[in-house]
């Protein structure tokens, strides 16, 4: 089974980290980092904004394995970090639809309420719109 694991470096999805280090040990761990971009590139400056996407996605690659450095290290588990680049709730359904997963575990801060219409909720988005099991840390 592989798990997809959400990952863009706060406290909730640390913990949908450790969650899927500690539940799922005996399968392929995936680590997704989304870098979201802003609307409203013109085609002239797509070019660009693509070579800066691309230099951002190597950094950001690098950074988790930085930030998590200490889980990674006390596992056995097979993890492989992955990056792309979007919308997070968008790219994280596609990239499971696209990359055979079996699960994705996100992490969410609890909102609730009108903080959470507000605000939106990526977790609560990828939940919907999944087609496979979707684990929710808080």
């Amino acid at each position: 089974m592989t798990v997809l694991v959400a990952y863009d470096g706060s406290d909730p999805a640390r913990e949908a980290v450790e969650y899927a280090l500690e539940e799922h040990s005996d399968d392929e761990v995936v680590l997704l980092r989304v870098v979201e971009v802003a609307g409203g590139a013109t085609d002239a400056g797509f070019e660009l904004l693509r070579d800066q996407l691309d230099d951002r996605r190597d950094t950001v690659s690098s950074e988790i394995a930085e930030e998590l450095d200490d889980l990674l290290d006390t596992t056995d588990v097979d993890v492989r970090l992955e990056t792309t680049t979007g919308d997070p709730a968008n790219e994280i359904v596609g990239y499971a639809d696209e990359h055979d997963i079996d699960h994705i575990i996100v992490g969410s801060y609890g909102r609730g309420g009108v903080s959470r219409v507000l605000l939106g909720s990526v977790a609560e988005t990828v939940a919907r719109r999944s087609a496979i099991p979707v684990t929710i840390v808080r």
